[in-house]
């Protein structure tokens, strides 16, 4: 079963509660979707570590339920 947007969504915030998160469906078919991410927590981390923790928040999720993920993170001011 996909992950719905609202879910990838409510996922995120779970971990990083002060996120402003941003979800599109790319496709239209529920299965490949872009997120922003923007959070405090990424201060001082690299993209690598800012995306790390958005996937540790996904569960696994990513190529099961979420088929496919285009993410952007940044640290707000």
């Amino acid at each position: 079963m996909a992950m719905s947007a609202k879910d990838i969504e409510n996922a995120i915030r779970t971990a990083l509660p002060d996120a402003d998160v941003t979800i599109t469906d790319l496709a239209g078919d529920g299965d490949h979707y872009a997120a922003m991410v923007v959070s405090a927590a990424f201060k001082g981390k690299t993209r690598v570590q800012q995306h790390k923790m958005v996937y540790d928040a996904l569960s696994g999720r990513v190529g099961g339920q979420l088929h496919a993920l285009s993410l952007q993170t940044s640290a707000k001011d």
